[in-house]
């Protein structure tokens, strides 16, 4: 390998542990077992052998996935555990292979997270297992975010996905007679108007959340990364970071969004009492509002994302996430035979019937996905947004390696847009050389 390698995998190493909070990833030198091709007849042998497989995921439709499994192979034994969520999750598992024990099978890994494990090689690359074969049957953006490295390697296989639809509470824009806005510019003056109708709402909330930030960039044509290997460039200052800056800068500047923390408790509130108006997120939402905002059943609909042109169509993705198996985890064939079955084959249909949003287009042009009706959407057949959505996303979107890291610092940077008199693109600039410097530290070539 490489010194230079060598040198970005060992500064992985310390840059999980400042990102994660943990004692190191152990960046490993290794080897990758992804070399070894595996047929479906190795898959087949392994299944009627039998054995364990540890599956740390968080993700609730899992849980009856997993059951069936077992079912269809009596003498496999899927063991599932929620080891926490997101940075939680990846945290227990870098100190897991840092300590080289107790490393599970298959994790979940979110797709902005993915890049970070796949450079460092702790991840194994599913194209020996006959992953690529699958590219077909995923909707663009997923199937680009499980993607990694020179030879296009394959690290997981999507679980799910978050094409953006924007969520609307129909009551409150019914009360003040304000159009859906189809243009951001639109959005704005919805905002203005719904304020000044009533000083207490507000037409949407944000405190600084990296992911949507990225998410909206994305929607707006927006490059800022550039990955090459450990090759990495950072540059918030295209045309499409101006079309974002330009904006939400106006809804920043005119206090025209509710400074309230999303998943708090007042934020459920506000979606539930009008005084939130809008969510801008992913197609994994309606379920939340079911379990979350009940009261409002009834209220709200789902729109296409408005656009940074008019008449243009352009979405993006927020949130989603992957099943990958560890490199030092065991029982590889067993792992990659769970996570085909949960995330291409039979699973995905009973992950579906639970609520789950699926990144397989199959399924996403179903007419029976389609034409499912959402009772707290008064009805709506809110998923043919969601599928429309999904084919909108373009496919040239990039995370940094080290993007886990970089979102953590967000607040520090971009936040200060939020709670001062600095703005947005200086915030994103911060955040650009905050970001560059961890990249140059942890031995990348960061390229300006």
């Amino acid at each position: 390998m490489p010194q230079h390698s060598r040198r970005v995998l060992r500064g992985i190493g310390l840059l999980c542990a400042l990102a994660l909070g943990a004692t190191a990833c152990g960046g490993s030198d290794d080897g990758n077992s992804g070399d070894k091709k595996v047929g479906s007849a190795d898959i087949k042998s392994a299944l009627k052998k039998g054995g364990t497989v540890t599956v740390w995921a968080w993700e609730p439709t899992l849980k009856q996935v997993a059951a069936d499994f077992e079912k269809k192979y009596p003498k496999v034994d899927i063991k599932l555990v929620n080891a926490g969520t997101n940075n939680d999750q990846y945290k227990a598992l870098s100190n897991a292979i840092s300590a080289k024990k107790g490393v599970p099978d298959v994790a979940q890994i979110e797709y902005y997270a993915l890049g970070q494990y796949a450079l460092t090689k702790q991840i194994t690359d599913l194209k020996a297992y006959g992953a690529e074969k699958l590219a077909d049957s995923y909707s663009p953006g997923p199937w680009n975010s499980v993607k990694s490295g020179d030879g296009g390697g394959v690290y997981g296989l999507p679980m799910d996905s978050g094409p953006m639809a924007l969520f609307y509470n129909k009551k409150v824009f019914d009360k003040y007679k304000i159009a859906v806005p189809t243009t951001w510019d639109e959005y704005v003056e919805a905002a203005r108007k719904l304020h000044k109708a009533d000083p207490k709402a507000y037409i949407t909330s944000d405190v600084g959340d990296a992911g949507l930030t990225t998410s909206l960039l994305w929607q707006a044509g927006s490059h800022p990364y550039k990955v090459n290997g450990t090759k990495v460039g950072i540059d918030f200052t295209d045309a499409g970071a101006k079309k974002y800056t330009d904006t939400w800068q106006k809804l920043i500047d005119d206090k025209l969004v509710a400074p309230v923390t999303g998943w708090t408790d007042d934020w459920y509130k506000g979606l539930g009492d009008g005084t939130i108006a809008t969510l801008p997120t992913g197609a994994w939402m309606p379920a939340n509002f079911a379990s979350g905002v009940k009261g409002a059943s009834g209220d709200w609909r789902v729109a296409p994302m408005p656009q940074w042109e008019k008449g243009a169509t352009a979405s993006s993705e927020n949130g989603g996430s992957s099943l990958a198996l560890p490199e030092l985890g065991k029982n590889k064939e067993l792992a990659y035979a769970f996570v085909e079955y949960a995330n291409s084959g039979v699973g995905v249909g009973t992950r579906i019937k639970n609520g789950a949003f699926p990144a397989t287009t199959k399924d996403l042009n179903s007419s029976s996905f389609q034409n499912t009706e959402f009772p707290y959407f008064g009805g709506q057949k809110a998923n043919k947004i969601f599928a429309e959505s999904a084919k909108s996303v373009p496919t040239d979107w990039k995370y940094l390696p080290f993007q886990v890291y970089a979102n953590s610092i967000f607040n520090d940077t971009v936040g200060k847009a939020y709670v001062s008199s600095t703005k947005l693109p200086a915030g994103l600039k911060s955040w650009q050389d905050a970001s560059a410097k961890y990249g140059t530290d942890q031995g990348f070539t960061v390229e300006k």
